[in-house]
C-alpha cells in the first residue's frame, strides 16, 4: 500500500545514507525490528553507538494516495492508519482517499465510516455521467431525435457539478450522497 524509506538520522547528519525501504502496513514487531536493524547498521557505518532517531526520506503509494506523508511522521501511527485502511474492502479505498483529500471527513476513521456514502464512477467524465443519468431517468434513446439530439450534456454536467454532489478527480467522478 505504501512503500517508505526509513533513514538513520544520525548517520545522515554524518554524511551517510543508511536506510531501508519497507512496505507498510506490517506487524508492529516487524516494524520495530526493521527500525532496529537500520539504526544498528548506522552505528556500524559511523563507528558510533546509540543511534536512536530515524526519519522518512522517501515514500511512494502503490495505488491510491490516501494522505500526505511527512519526513517526521510517527511511523507507528502511519502503520496503524494503513492497517485500518487495509481492513476495509479495496473497492472503498478510492472513496476514503477522496473524502480525506476534499476535507469531507474529519479524520481517517470518519472517512472509513463515510465511504459507504460515496459512489465512484471510474473512468468517466461529467458529460458521460450526465448522459447515463438522463438515460436512466428519462430513456434518452427512446426520445424523438429532435429532442435527444439537442440535449446539451456539457451544460447538464456543469449543473450537476454545481449541485455539490459530484466531484471530478483524475479520471473518476465521485458522487457524495452523505
Amino acid at each position: 500500500m505504501l512503500n517508505v524509506y526509513l533513514t538513520d538520522l544520525q548517520a545522515y547528519n554524518e554524511g551517510h545514507l543508511v536506510g531501508r525501504f519497507i512496505d507498510l502496513p506490517i506487524s508492529e514487531n516487524k516494524l520495530a525490528q526493521t527500525i532496529s536493524e537500520v539504526l544498528r547498521e548506522g552505528e556500524v557505518i559511523c563507528g558510533s553507538g546509540n543511534h536512536e532517531e530515524f526519519f522518512i526520506t522517501d515514500w511512494e503509494w502503490d495505488d491510491v494516495e490516501f494522505f500526505s506523508v511527512g519526513e517526521y511522521d510517527n511511523i507507528y501511527e502511519l502503520n496503524a492508519k494503513l492497517q485500518a485502511i487495509e481492513e476495509v474492502e479495496s473497492y472503498k479505498h478510492k472513496a476514503i482517499a477522496f473524502l480525506l483529500s476534499e476535507g469531507l471527513a474529519n479524520d481517517l476513521d470518519d472517512a472509513i465510516y463515510k465511504a459507504e456514502d460515496v459512489i465512484v464512477h471510474e473512468n468517466q467524465s461529467m458529460e458521460d455521467l450526465a448522459y447515463d443519468l438522463l438515460q436512466e431517468c428519462y430513456g434518452v434513446d427512446t426520445l424523438p431525435s429532435i429532442i435527444s439530439n439537442n440535449i446539451n450534456y456539457e451544460n447538464v454536467a456543469k449543473d450537476l457539478e454545481m449541485d455539490g454532489t459530484y466531484f471530478e478527480m483524475g479520471n473518476d467522478i465521485f458522487e457524495y450522497i452523505g
